[in-house]
This record gives C-alpha cells, structure tokens and sequence, in this order.
C-alpha cells in the first residue's frame, strides 16, 4: 500500500447535525464537533459497506483526522456566538394497539421480545448542532483517496449528519489534495463564500494551547457488537479570524 500522502476534504453544513459521544437510549447527547466514528459510519454509508468491517476501520485508523469549525459572522464582520444545542423530545412506542400484531411490532421489547418493564413507551431526549459548518481533512493513502473520492461522488447509501434526519445541504465531497495547506486553503475559499470564518480547531495532538479531551470514538468494530477504542484530542479556540 502506497504511503499516506492524500488529503481528503469533507464539508459537513446542515440544519442540524448530531453527532453521539457517551449517548443512552433516553438521552442522545451531541458533541460540538463530528466525531471520528461518525465520518467513519459517513464513509460506509457511501462505499455502502456494512457488517463489523474490522480489516477496512484497522486500516483507517493511521488516518489523521483534523476537524475545524467555521461560524457565521454578523454585519460587523464579528462571528456570531454558537447556538445552543436544540432539544427533541420523543415519545418511542406511544399511541400503538398491542393486541395488532403490526402496531405490535413498534413498541419497544426487551431484548427476549417480552413487554418491557414499565410498559413499552420510551422517553428520549435527542440533541442537534444548529447551522453549523465543518471541514475535515483525512490524511490517507492514494488508493484510499480514490476509493472514498469516487464512493463520496456515487454514495450507495444517503449521507447524513450524524443522525438520518440531519441532512446536508452542502456537498459533502470537496476534494483530495496534495498537501495540508493546499486542503486548508480551499476550506477557507469556501467558507469565505459562505461568510463563515474559523471558530475553533480539532486537532489529534496533545498540546498546551488548548483543552486536551479523551473521546472513545475510534471505530474498532461497526455492526451488531460495536466497539471502539480511545483517542486524545487538542481543542484550539481561534484567536482570530485568520486560518
């Protein structure tokens, strides 16, 4: 296999996004930022892979992974302030007949398929990121890069943002390029377009400049029996508007 020297650029805008860190089932939480399992579970969408896919997340795990996060500005050029994270509340198995045998099959069970304790209906609470924009650059190899390129141009499955209602209204795919600085240089072209600029930065490096966070969000496992591994990760406030 060639060596890493690709630079993949996706853009992550939408209404919403969700991206789960530490989640139950009653409450789905999002982190600020898109996690590494969730691009990984992005690109399966798009390569329409399913399964544990152990040998293809093992190869991916040597790609470095840089997250930045750009904000609207106002009319006075100033970014605006992110928006607090929107909560949905649901009402799972709710309103159903059980003595249907359709109805039947949408509320929740155990996992021996018997009534659940307390009854079937289920609270949640599900939280979204609102209008937010992201660039994230994927260090991989050149096979990798034509692979994810073309999978990202002609995805089997529909890509989302975390979550299958958070829909992208930005193409997702925005290049492969040589060098990091070449990636980072179009990122800012676009969201100059977008009059965004760089709010804050996530990097994979341990640093002193910022908030250093433990994420266990690096896939090991997909399928029935996910599992995952830690990474350490460097939070970098933008100290101006300048890439």
């Amino acid at each position: 296999m060639s060596e890493p020297n690709q630079y993949l650029l996706l853009w992550l805008e939408g209404p919403m996004q969700a991206w789960g860190h530490d989640s139950k089932f009653g409450v789905r939480d999002t982190l600020s930022f898109p996690t590494r399992s969730g691009v990984m579970g992005l690109l399966c969408c798009a390569r329409g892979a399913s399964g544990p896919e152990t040998e293809w997340l093992e190869a991916m795990a040597a790609s470095e992974m840089e997250v930045r996060a750009y904000a609207r500005v106002d009319k006075n050029g100033q970014p605006v302030m992110r928006e607090p994270a929107l909560r949905d509340f649901h009402m799972v198995g709710s309103g159903y007949d059980d003595t249907d045998p359709w109805q039947n099959l949408l509320i929740p069970k155990t996992s021996e398929g018997k009534k659940a304790v307390g009854g079937g209906t289920k609270m949640t609470y599900r939280y979204y990121l609102q209008d937010s924009a992201f660039a994230v650059a994927l260090q991989v190899t050149s096979d990798q890069a034509e692979v994810l390129a073309d999978a990202l141009q002609n995805p089997v499955w529909t890509l989302y943002l975390g979550r299958k209602n958070c829909v992208p209204t930005e193409l997702i795919y925005q290049g492969v390029f040589t060098s990091a600085e070449a990636l980072w240089a179009h990122a800012e072209q676009l969201a100059e377009q977008k009059e965004r600029v760089l709010s804050y930065q996530v990097v994979e490096q341990e640093t002193d400049d910022g908030e250093v966070l433990t994420l266990n969000d690096v896939p090991v496992q997909f399928g029935l029996n996910k599992r995952y591994r830690d990474r350490r990760v460097t939070l970098l406030e933008a100290i101006n508007e300048e890439v």
